[in-house]
C-alpha cells in the first residue's frame, strides 16, 4: 500500500480513491517556521489552507482548491520525557514509525487503531480509535498540542495552557489550525495476548455485555449473509512472548486476509450473486488462534485490499439493537455485501467533538470494496445508525450536517465558538467543514 495518496498532474486523491482535489499549490514545509510562512502567504493570496496526511479519510476533510500542506518532512520524535512518561512527535510522523521507535525505547501507546499508515496528526484530528473497555481513542492519549493558527502564530495547549483549545483541538478536524506537534502519554512496553475465534452472530449479541466486561479490548467482525462472526480479545499478559509464526502469519494475515480476500472481492464485484456463498466460505476460513506480542503487533494489521468505509458511534447500550436492525435490513434487501462489518467499543471521553464525547460508545463500521457502488448500502445503514443518535467518524463516509451534529453533540456550540475565535475568516474552511460545522 502506498503510504501517501496519489497525485497525478496536480490532482490529489485519497487512499480510497473516492475523493479528488486540484490544489492551487502544494507546500512541503521542513520546519514550523516554513509552515507559518506558508499559512501567512496563503492568507495574503486569498487562498484556503488544508493539511493532508496519508489521505486515509474517506471524506473530503482534507480536500482543497487552495494550498495543500504536506507534512512529510515534519516527522520524528522531538523529546521523550521519562519522568512525565510522555513523548512529543512532529505532526507528520506516521503511526508506524512512532510505534516502532517507541518499542525500541521500551515504550508504547496504551491503545491504538487497527492500521498504522496514517500520520499522527491526521489520525488524531479525525478521531481514529481502536477498541477498549477502559482505554479510549488515540486522541484521548494526547497530553499537549502545538498548532499554527490562522494568523500565523504558534499556539501550545494542554490541560493547563489554553485548556479550552486543548478540549477541542485534540480532534480538531483541521478547523482550528494546523497541528505541528503532539505530546502523547506513553507507558512502559507491555505484552498483549490476542485470542481470535469464530463465534455465531446470535451468541456474540447475547453475550456482548459479558464479552465487553471481561476483556480489555474486545471486537468482532460479522460477515453479512451469514450467521458467523470472528471475535478478537486482547488482554495484557505477563508473557512469555509467543508471536504468530512467520508462515502462519503470512498465511492468515497476507494470504487469507489480503490475497484470497482480494480475489474474493474481485469475483464478488464481477458477479454479485456469488457473494453470499463467498461470505460463508470467508467467514469460516480464519481459524481460532492465540498469540502474545508487543502492542502494535497485536492491535494493528496490514490492510492491502482497498475499500470505502462508513462508521458510526452509537451509545454502547444501543449496539445490539442497531446490529439486529442492520442484519434484518441486509437480509430483506437485494444488497450483496462482500466485506465484513467491524464492531468495536470506546469509553466516554472529554474531547468536544470526539465520537465518544460524554458517552460510552460502540462503533459499527460498514465497508464496500473499492469500485463497487456503496450508496444504497451506506444510506440504509446510516438510517439505522442515526435513529440511535449515531455520530459518524469524521474521516469516513456520511451525509450528516451541522444541524444534525448540534443535536447529537451537547458541546457542539463550544467547538464552533472556538473556531470563530481562532479562524474568524475561515482560512481553514473547505466544503466538508462548511457542511459539518456550518458556514
Amino acid at each position: 500500500m502506498s503510504t501517501t495518496a496519489s497525485g497525478k498532474n496536480g490532482t490529489w486523491r485519497n487512499w480510497g480513491g473516492n475523493v479528488a482535489a486540484r490544489p492551487a499549490r502544494e507546500v512541503t514545509p521542513a520546519s514550523v517556521e516554513e509552515l507559518t510562512a506558508a499559512v501567512r502567504r496563503a492568507a495574503e493570496d486569498g487562498l484556503k489552507v488544508k493539511a493532508v496526511g496519508t489521505g486515509h479519510s474517506f471524506t473530503s476533510i482534507a480536500a482543497t482548491d487552495g494550498v495543500l500542506i504536506r507534512p512529510q518532512l515534519l516527522t520524528g520524535i522531538r523529546t521523550i520525557d521519562r519522568e512525565a512518561m510522555t513523548v512529543t512527535v512532529e505532526a507528520g510522523t506516521p503511526l508506524k514509525r512512532l510505534n516502532m521507535a517507541l518499542a525500541r525505547e521500551g515504550l508504547s501507546l496504551t491503545n491504538m487503531g487497527d492500521i498504522m499508515e496514517q500520520t499522527v496528526s491526521g489520525a488524531t484530528s479525525t478521531g481514529t480509535h481502536g477498541t477498549g473497555r477502559d482505554s479510549a481513542s488515540i486522541a484521548a492519549q494526547i497530553k499537549g498540542l502545538e498548532l499554527v493558527t490562522a494568523d500565523g502564530s504558534v499556539l501550545s495547549c494542554s490541560e493547563k495552557d489554553n485548556p479550552d483549545v486543548f478540549a477541542a483541538a485534540r480532534i480538531g478536524l483541521g478547523a482550528l489550525g494546523i497541528v505541528t506537534a503532539i505530546t502523547f502519554a506513553v507507558e512502559p512496553l507491555f505484552l498483549l495476548t490476542a485470542r481470535e475465534e469464530p463465534m455465531s452472530f446470535d451468541r456474540v449479541l447475547a453475550e456482548f455485555d459479558e464479552l465487553w466486561a471481561e476483556n480489555e479490548h474486545f471486537e468482532f467482525y460479522w460477515f453479512p449473509h451469514t450467521g458467523n462472526t470472528n471475535t478478537k480479545r486482547n488482554n495484557r499478559s505477563a508473557g512469555p512472548e509467543k508471536p504468530v509464526g512467520q508462515l502462519a502469519g503470512w498465511f492468515e494475515d497476507e494470504f487469507l486476509s489480503n490475497g484470497v480476500f482480494q480475489v474474493a472481492q474481485w469475483v464478488g464485484r464481477a458477479a454479485p450473486a456469488t457473494i453470499p456463498t463467498i461470505a460463508k466460505v470467508s467467514s469460516k476460513a480464519l481459524s481460532a488462534r492465540t498469540y502474545t506480542d508487543i502492542p502494535y503487533k497485536v492491535y494493528t494489521s496490514p490492510r492491502r485490499v482497498r475499500f470505502v468505509e462508513m462508521e458510526f458511534a452509537v451509545p454502547r447500550v444501543a449496539l445490539v439493537d442497531a446490529l439486529r436492525e442492520l442484519r434484518a435490513m441486509v437480509d430483506r434487501s437485494p444488497l450483496r455485501i462482500s466485506f465484513p462489518v467491524e464492531v468495536r467499543t470506546a469509553p466516554a471521553d472529554d474531547i468536544t467533538l470526539s465520537t465518544a464525547s460524554g458517552r460510552d460508545s460502540a462503533y459499527i463500521a460498514v465497508h464496500m470494496f473499492k469500485g463497487t457502488p456503496y450508496q444504497a448500502y451506506f444510506t440504509a445503514a446510516e438510517r439505522i445508525f442515526t435513529a440511535h443518535e449515531g455520530r459518524p467518524h469524521w474521516g469516513k463516509v456520511h451525509t450528516r450536517d451541522a444541524e444534525y451534529f448540534a443535536q447529537v453533540y451537547p458541546r457542539f456550540g463550544e467547538f464552533t465558538a472556538l473556531r470563530d475565535r481562532l479562524d474568524p475568516d475561515r482560512l481553514f474552511q473547505n466544503d466538508y467543514l462548511r457542511r459539518v460545522l456550518g458556514a
